[in-house]
């Protein structure tokens, strides 16, 4: 156990300890293939190391949830599928039963997972099994309507090791007329049945994001989701339910899980009256309507969920592990993160070779590694009023281009990266004169600019091909080795003039595939390529954003009290690795003071930048920065890629603590912070490893 220092002003430090020594590791074995089919019963068991998931066909050919939870033992304890039997009319089979994907039509009356109308009006849907295919860690399950050639195809792909699966499902119109999607999830979760359930969600605000909330679960719905055309900082698209809402960080049954998709998204918890709490998540349907032609199909985007016996911790940790060593870009060669330096507070827009290079001096003597250079480089952009969409460099700030300023900070040992926007455009700007309606925009009526820009319509494949053609240019002509991707609005008049108004609704699908598309083009095209996603902050954090970016900017909000929870919610759902935390300047948003050393080991938490003007540093500042950064490059492996242990939340008391062990077990690295003046009573409180119990080993800090 730790017992932390008694004489630490507000915003000290409590104890920063890294150890080396052995943590025995006990691995759950892995026997058979992860998925078998037994054919008795006509079910699909869906193994990892420590859960079973069970999908099975029930007596009227429907697909349904047989089994989620602590890994089975026998198959001999699985009985076949079955629906609920109708005790009235009032509560039909279709509602009362855990069906796998349910379309909406006969008499479901729960959250469906796909609606639809035919041109000729018909609108229910009933859906069937087909046929299954089994490769490796993988099923599909093939479901049809009873009438109509329409399939919906079910996908599982499993991760045995992080105790997770992943869904989606992919609709397949071969009906001779146009079906019309008005809703498309990716899929349903079901817990075990029963009573007092407890919800656990990340809401926020610019600023303020990924807040941890914790309400029971009653009869009736919750909706979480986006309708801003981004992922959101209001709301993030991840869950976590604990059975009687009593799981702690390493005690009780807890499932868990989120959507990956950066666009519209919904998550909708319900409590049927059959006492069954499920999570039905995927695209927002709100202002949605997808029309699939003849032989067109729409996959919506991948689900995932979990199950731990042990607690929010454990959850936490899988998903974790997950995004590390499955999702990221690098995740088959990672590298830890960079220790990164940005100028924008430093210079603002008021960029030239001779500044940044002056950045670049000072902040390679403290051991940066990543030399960033924010807004203010390109077209006329003096402030931010002007500039956005014309993505060549300012020839009056860099009369020379960017290749003068490159060659000096690769000269110092450092990469060098740039910051855009390319979702954006001003009015003025050159290519918002020369293409209009290449805005979201209703016809003839107001286009409402926030932070003085406007959306482009990423839907459309012209805009796409341009910003991906800017940006290719870019990265071809200049070594550039980082982009900091920003978008510093949501959407507004979504709007799409140019294609059948029946089609027009598309647009919120289309944009996102389409910013996806440019982020896989750019990387199969510029291997190497690290990418950070910003939208004001965290507006733009989710699982599919982190299949094609190397970090996520935190929050605009770097007062680092404000973080402490800031990253608590954060920890819940993502790994510190992508979690970019800055060193800046005090006061800032909150008008709060701290200490120099204490704002640098909130940072260290996660992935390491500075964002201070370096320029008004004092010679102790600049010794500190480089003792901390050194001590980061030591334990930096440790924090991003180790297993994280929350040990003292900083909503719950006046000490925060949390502990990374090394995957290898051979460091463990501890933080612990007071929030306010402790003087000597009541003493701070012991602070005990999770990760040790049970080892002969105690320390206690100075």
């Amino acid at each position: 156990m730790f017992r932390p220092c008694n004489k630490c002003a507000r915003g000290s430090l409590l104890t920063l300890l890294a150890f080396s020594f052995f943590l025995p590791v006990t691995v759950a074995a892995q026997s058979g293939a992860p998925i078998r089919y037994l054919s008795d019963r006509k079910l699909w068991v869906l193994d990892t190391q420590r859960a079973t998931y069970v999908v099975g066909v029930n007596e009227a050919g429907q697909l349904q949830n047989v089994y989620w939870g602590k890994k089975l033992g026998r198959d001999a304890d699985l009985q076949a599928a079955h629906t609920r039997p109708e005790h009235a009319s009032f509560d039909s089979p279709e509602t009362m039963s855990n069906l796998e994907y349910p379309g909406w039509g006969g008499r479901l009356y729960t959250e469906p997972c796909l609606k639809v109308t035919l041109a000729d009006g018909d609108r229910d849907l009933v859906l069937k099994y087909d046929s299954y295919e089994i490769q490796g860690d993988t099923l599909k399950l093939r479901t049809r309507d009873i009438q109509y050639d329409l399939f919906v195809t079910l996908v599982y792909k499993v991760f045995p090791s992080e105790d997770i699966i992943r869904k989606s499902s992919l609709v397949d119109n071969r009906t001779p007329q146009v079906v019309t999607l008005e809703s498309a999830q990716s899929g349903v979760w079901y817990v075990a049945p029963g009573d007092g359930y407890r919800l656990t969600y990340l809401s926020g605000r610019w600023a303020g994001e990924t807040q941890v909330n914790q309400v029971p679960v009653h009869p009736g719905k919750v909706l979480l989701d986006s309708r801003r055309g981004n992922t959101g900082h209001q709301l993030n698209p991840w869950f976590a339910l604990d059975e009687g809402g009593k799981a702690d960080e390493t005690h009780g049954r807890v499932w868990f899980g989120g959507v990956a998709w950066s666009g519209n998204w919904k998550l909708v918890v319900e409590q049927t009256p059959a006492r069954q709490v499920r999570v039905v998540g995927g695209y927002n349907d709100f202002d949605f309507s997808y029309p699939l032609k003849p032989g067109e199909s729409l996959d919506t985007p991948a689900y995932y969920g979990g199950f731990t016996d042990a607690g929010f911790g454990e959850a936490s940790r899988l998903m974790h592990r997950l995004v590390l060593t499955e999702l990221l870009p690098d995740h088959a060669a990672p590298r830890p993160r960079p220790v990164l330096y940005n100028s924008w507070e430093a210079t603002t827009f008021n960029v030239n070779e001779a500044g940044q290079e002056a950045l670049a001096d000072k902040a390679a003597r403290i051991g940066v590694e990543l030399f960033v250079m924010d807004d203010g480089w390109f077209g006329k952009r003096n402030d931010d009023h002007a500039g956005l969409g014309d993505w060549f460099v300012n020839p009056q700030k860099f009369p020379q281009g960017l290749h003068g300023l490159i060659a000096h900070v690769n000269g110092l040992g450092m990469k060098f990266g740039l910051w855009f926007e390319p979702e954006m455009v001003n009015p003025d700007s050159d290519l918002y004169r020369a293409h209009p309606d290449w805005a979201m925009n209703f016809p003839g009526r107001p286009r409402e600019e926030g932070r003085n820009q406007l959306v482009l319509n990423m839907a459309r494949d012209d805009v796409k091909e341009y910003i991906f053609g800017v940006l290719d240019k870019m990265l071809s002509e200049n070594h550039i080795e980082f982009i900091k991707w920003d978008m510093n609005r949501h959407f507004g008049e979504p709007g799409w003039p140019e294609v059948p108004p029946a089609e027009q609704k598309e647009i919120w699908v289309k944009y996102t595939k389409n910013v996806y598309e440019i982020f896989d083009r750019l990387r199969a095209r510029h291997p190497g390529l690290e990418i950070e996603s910003c939208s004001g902050g965290g507006g733009r954090l989710d699982l599919g954003i982190l299949e094609r970016v190397n970090e996520v900017w935190t929050s605009d909000n770097t007062d680092a009290f404000d973080r402490l929870r800031i990253q608590e919610g954060f920890s819940l759902a993502y790994p510190p690795k992508v979690m970019m935390d800055w060193v800046t300047d005090v006061p800032n948003l909150n008008g709060r003071s701290t200490p120099l050393k204490f704002r640098f080991l909130v940072a260290m938490q996660g992935a390491l930048g500075i964002g201070s003007n370096l320029n008004k540093w004092t010679v102790e500042d600049f010794d500190l920065a480089r003792k901390m950064i050194a001590y980061d490059k030591s334990i930096r492996d440790t924090v991003e890629t180790g297993s994280l242990y929350r040990l003292l939340s900083p909503r719950e008391g006046e000490t925060a603590a949390n502990e990374y062990v090394a995957v290898d077990g051979k460091q463990a690295v501890v933080f612990a912070f007071l929030h306010s003046q402790q003087f000597l009573y009541p003493p701070p409180p012991f602070i005990e490893s999770s990760a040790l119990t049970g080892n002969s080993w105690n320390r206690r800090s100075p």
